[in-house]
Formats: structure tokens, sequence, C-alpha cells
């Protein structure tokens, strides 16, 4: 495997190839910057229309925090344990085999990772045609431009990626906080909402409702595992890790319910569960116009970071499959002087451009939704397992309460995995499907390794 890495507490040499240059900030600010993307502000709505009311909507948006929270705290553990690049996909060829791993990693490059990009790109596009008007092509055309653009820029070195993950995350945490300012200080319409606690039909909740609400505030948490991505390349693991993984959740529930709040606070509720971009309506309520130009940067500057923090931290997956012999060999080739995976970063580029072409992204992306939280179930087990199989293992960092959150977590992600499957059938089982078309690859790189081998 990557890294050749020990566990403690000091500064972990990388072994052959990779750099650990990645400090407690870096590692802070590419959790939250991959996390906060463009859900934050589009899905309030939709959640507030689900469960009837700002104090409903604000205990999904907990919970589906604290269950976030709780994954993260407990894969910590695991990415002390085994701080190399490729984060899950060691996790789970650690605990279970290579072959589960392979179906993760095979997974995100096929969609998770690259569909994810392709959608945040066009967004990015989307809003930035508020300034500059854009013909569908032109979006496109935009959208792959900004992946190989980001793509080739992360080629130059991990301190250009993080630094450039760490500026435009902070940026886009201001913005949220510029947009949260506006709506409490100059808005108002609203504010009746929050004197109910319970919606007046009681029809309105009902547990599919929340089950959808719940999905949906997941999403715009989904993300808080990237930082394990590129566990290869942070100074101190045992330190770093489990503060970024836990700290960058905690902080977005924060953020993400101020948010919610000052959407509501802005917007009378009628106007604002029809709304299909709440945060623009809120900002051109409350600002008029300006407003308007405001929500847009904010969204396309949250985007590009985003897709940079994507494109950053899943090309250390596939490296590290390729280092092991289930990916393309050359994906495991480092930049010679920057010591940076490049051929796996334009690999990822190209794939994630093509997606863009066919416009099929968003649909691809609900189909693996399934796929990601049976793979995060995966992992959160793997921690009682491996607390079973190896009890003298020396663990730097446990998971909180354990066995009761980790528990905790497999039971809630079992629980969402059957919501699906009974809900969405067709789309769990084309994910299940896109997740096995990987199995003629690993029968070809595994044979090919043999014959290496052999030979």
């Amino acid at each position: 495997m990557t890294g050749g890495a020990a566990i403690g507490g000091a500064a972990t040499p990388a072994g052959p190839g990779l750099r650990r240059e990645l400090g407690l900030l870096d590692s802070l600010m590419i959790n939250i910057g991959t996390i906060l993307g463009s859900a934050i502000f589009i899905v309030p709505a939709a959640i507030l229309l689900q469960t009837g009311t700002p104090f409903m909507s604000a205990m999904v948006w907990a919970l589906a925090g604290f269950l976030s929270w709780a994954g993260a705290a407990t894969i910590a553990e695991l990415a002390v344990l085994y701080p190399e690049a490729g984060g899950q996909y060691v996790y789970l060829e650690k605990v279970y085999s290579r072959f589960w791993g392979f179906l993760y990693g095979w997974t995100l490059f096929a969609v998770i990772q690259t569909a994810s990009i392709a959608a945040v790109a066009v967004a990015f596009v989307t809003y930035v045609g508020f300034f500059i008007p854009m013909s569908p092509v032109m979006v496109k055309v935009g959208a792959i431009a900004l992946i190989m653009g980001l793509s080739i820029w992360n080629c130059l070195s991990v301190r250009t990626s993080a630094n450039t993950q760490n500026s435009t995350t902070i940026l886009k945490l201001l913005m949220v906080g510029l947009i949260a300012a506006a709506c409490f200080a100059y808005g108002g319409e609203g504010s009746a909402a929050f004197k109910q606690l319970l919606p007046a039909d009681g029809s309105t909740l009902t547990l599919a409702g929340f089950a959808a609400a719940m999905v949906a505030a997941l999403w715009a948490y989904d993300g808080w595992i990237s930082i394990t991505f590129v566990g290869g390349e942070v100074k101190s693991p045992a330190g770093s890790m489990p503060k970024a993984l836990s700290r960058s959740v905690s902080i977005l529930v924060i953020v993400y319910i101020l948010v919610n709040f000052a959407y509501v606070h802005a917007l009378p509720y009628a106007d604002m569960v029809a709304s299909e971009r709440v945060a623009a309506d809120a900002v051109e309520r409350v600002l008029g116009h300006a407003g308007g130009g405001l929500a847009s940067l904010a969204v396309a500057i949250s985007c590009f970071g985003t897709v940079n923090g994507f494109i950053f931290t899943g090309a250390r997956v596939y490296y590290a499959m390729a280092k092991d012999g289930v990916f393309f060999p050359w994906a495991a080739r480092l930049g010679e002087k920057t010591k940076v995976p490049a051929n796996s970063l334009i690999i990822q580029g190209v794939w994630a451009s093509l997606l863009t072409l066919t416009g099929s992204y968003d649909q691809l992306f609900t189909y693996v939704i399934f796929d990601s939280w049976l793979f995060y179930a995966m992992g959160a087990l793997g921690v009682i397992i491996l607390r079973r199989r190896q009890p003298d293992l020396p663990r730097p960092c446990k998971a909180p309460g354990y066995p009761w959150v980790p528990l905790i977590f497999v039971i809630l992600a079992g629980a969402l995995l059957l919501q699906t499957l009974i809900s969405d059938t067709r789309d769990a089982l084309f994910g299940v499907g896109i997740m096995l078309a990987g199995l003629p690859a690993y029968a070809y790189w595994t044979r090919a390794g043999r014959a290496k081998s052999a030979a």
C-alpha cells in the first residue's frame, strides 16, 4: 500500500513518493470545502416543505449532521490506523478484502466522484451565467474548461492544491455569512413561521416526508470523508485527521441551521417552499436585484472550491488502486519533482468531462447514493470488526462512544439503505449495477497482476 505510515502523533514519513505537507488547517479546509457545495443554496426549501416548520426543519439538519458526525468520528479511527492515500478504499481492503476496496474505488471513479465533479462544475458555470449570459452549449464547454483547468492546476504541487482549497473555503464561508447577515438584518417577512413548532396540518409531517428530508440534508453533508483520500499527505495524521473529520461536520451543522433560519426570516413560508433557488430568492427579497448577484457569486465561489476539492482528493484513490494493481498502472506514476499523481488527476478530469457532455451526471449520481451509504456503513462496521479481530492493535485515536456511536451510525445507515431500496428500488438496483460493472475490470487487473508476478 501507499505511504507506509506509522500511527503515532508525530509527523509521519510518506514513504516513497508522496510528501506529507498538509497541516490541520489544510485538512479542515479540505473537508469543509468539499462538503459546503451548492446544496445549502437549494435544498432548504424542499426540506421545509417536507417537514412543515422551521423547528422541524432544524431537527432534520441537526439529525443529519449528527449522523454524518457519527460516521466521520468513527472513520477517524481507521484514518489514523491507516493514514495512506486512498482513504475508504484502503479501509475496506484492510478490513474485508481487496475486492471490496476495488468496488468502492471503481464506483468512486465511475460515478460518485466524477459525476459530482461534473454536476458542480455545471452549477458553477450556470451561476456565472447570471453575470455573463450563456447558451447550453457554452455552459458545457465552460464546465469542461473548469474541470480540465483545475485538474492541470492540481498537478503543480500539493501546496498549490491546498492553498487553492484554503482560500476558496474561507471565501465561501464569508459569503455564506454575508448572505445570512443580510437576511437577518433586512428581512423579516417570514418571521411569523418561527412561532409554530409543529405543522398545523398533522398530515404534513409524515415518515416518508421526514425520510426524504433526511436524504436531502445528508446530501448537503456528504463529502465528510474527503480528507481521508489524501491521508498519505497529511503531516500528523493522528493529530489532524480526527479533528478535521469531526470539526468540519460540527462547524457545518451550525452554519446550515443558521443559514436555514436566515432564509425563513427573509421569505414568507409559501414563497420559500415554492422556491427552486432559495438563497437567491431570499437575498433578492431583502437587497433587490443586487442580492441576486450576491447570491449567484456566493454559489459560484462555493461550487468552484468544491470542484477543486473533489479533483484534489479523488485522484489519490485511483493512485492507491493503481499502486495495488487494480487500476491503470500509469495512474500510479508521480511527477518527478511535484510528487503529485498527475496521471490520476488527468484521467479523472477526462472522465468527468465526458460525463458533463452526456448530461446524465445528475441521474447517475442518484443511482449511486445507495452505493455510497453501503460503503459508509461497511467502513463504520469495519471499526467494530477490527476491534474484535485485532483488539491489541495500537489505536492512538478511538471512535468516541464506542461501540454505541459506530453502532448508531451503522443502524441508521442501514435504515436509510432499506428505505432507499423500498422507495427507490429502480435507482438502488441501477446503483448496484454500476458498482458490479467493474467486475470485468477487476478480473482483468488481478489476472494481469498474477501473470506479472509469475513472470
